[in-house]
């Protein structure tokens, strides 16, 4: 029977580290089914191994690799975190948006473009000299205000 473990890493080494693993597992006859990492969970990947033995080996050497946690995970604890969710895009052409992560963090911006199958939005600074479009993630902005057609008829 497989076990899920918890690998902890190195914050924003995730990538890395699952890169690191999948190499090691291809090459050698290790007892590991999957790596996974779960979006929006800093620090930690999830390992399928038959023991605890095995996932120790998968990681061994793996720079910002930091160790197992004690126990093993139920899956039910992370099976939210596993299910693809499809969210509601609220968001328009011509709304003005906060953005809330990445290095444009606080800055508005009006949005230009919405691409739904990638979950990004193409949006322009409105403190810019020169309007640049920026590509950001659907869920690193929020809606400030909505250009309604009501509101450009009366302007």
């Amino acid at each position: 029977m497989t076990q899920i473990f918890a690998l902890r890493t190195t914050a924003n080494r995730e990538d890395q580290v699952m890169d690191f693993i999948i190499s090691k597992i291809q090459k050698g006859g290790l007892n590991v089914y999957s790596v996974i990492r779960s979006h929006g969970m800093r620090g930690y990947i999830f390992v399928e191994a038959e023991t605890e033995a095995d996932a120790n080996e998968a990681f061994a050497g793996v720079p910002y690799a930091r160790g197992l946690l004690k126990k093993p995970i139920d899956f039910k604890e992370i099976e939210p975190m596993l299910e693809q969710v499809t969210a509601q895009v609220n968001i328009e052409k011509g709304d003005v948006v906060e953005i809330i992560s990445g290095p444009f963090k606080r800055e508005s911006a009006k949005v230009t473009r919405i691409d739904k199958d990638k979950e990004e939005i193409i949006v322009e600074l409105l403190e810019a000299a020169v309007p640049i479009p920026i590509t950001v993630k659907l869920d690193s902005v929020r809606v400030i205000r909505r250009e309604t057609e009501d509101e450009e008829e009366l302007a």
